[in-house]
């Protein structure tokens, strides 16, 4: 495989800024979704689909399980925009050892 790679931590911090703000927005968006998938409103929503405990009961397991899952979605693009901005504070700091070495100074 030929060719030459470049990383710049700039982008690299900027691509970890955008994982951020998914990770927020989406924790956000499943808090909201979860206070309007209660008991309550789904009686309220739902109209004679909810006269049977059954349905509402897997309603209300089915949507909890999806907040759950999505919850961990969202922790998991967390976990992804601290790498890449991790990565990029480390791009950084090897690129300016490197450049001291060459300058001849020290690490």
């Amino acid at each position: 495989m030929s060719g030459d790679f470049y990383l710049q931590p700039q982008e690299l911090a900027k691509l970890g800024n955008a994982f951020g703000t998914r990770a927020y927005d989406l924790a956000s968006a499943v808090k909201s979704f979860q206070g309007r998938t209660g008991d309550e409103q789904i009686h309220d929503g739902f109209g004679f689909l909810t006269e049977s405990e059954e349905v509402t009961a897997a309603y209300v397991e089915l949507a909890a399980e999806m907040a759950v899952s999505l919850g961990e979605l969202a922790r998991h693009l967390d976990e992804v925009g601290q790498a890449l901005k991790g990565n990029a504070k480390n791009s950084e700091a090897s690129d300016e050892a490197l450049a001291g070495l060459f300058k001849g100074g020290k690490t």
